[in-house]
């Protein structure tokens, strides 16, 4: 069984299927912010969203984040992406230079987890 979760016509912010929890993508809370607050907010969205899909950090799978400009961004991004990450749960990741939706935002997650 597919369950949705916060669906509208173009998205679905969660899908759950077979014991595992599909994010879309993830921005941050206030784009006027610098990447490391861009950054937070956006991890912030998505424990939330893990937790109200019954998972959790410790059993993300995998991450793809998108950067706006990784020669400016990437160092700070990491900081606070190696901040929040639980030690030894560190899920298999790609990480990408790329355009935004909006021209103000900076970084974009995508998360797949497993449900607790």
């Amino acid at each position: 069984m597919i369950e949705r979760q916060q669906t509208k016509q173009r998205m679905s912010r969660v899908v759950k299927h077979n014991g595992t929890v599909y994010l879309c993508g993830q921005v941050c809370a206030d784009a006027t912010k610098d990447i490391k607050e861009q950054t937070q907010t956006m991890l912030d969205k998505v424990d939330e969203l893990l937790i109200e899909s019954g998972s959790s950090r410790e059993h993300m799978l995998s991450a793809t984040i998108y950067v706006k400009d990784m020669a400016l961004h990437f160092a700070g991004m990491n900081e606070v992406w190696d901040a929040w990450v639980p030690e030894g749960h560190a899920p298999a990741r790609a990480c990408v230079e790329a355009s935004m939706a909006r021209d103000v935002l900076l970084v974009e997650i995508s998360v797949i987890a497993a449900v607790k």
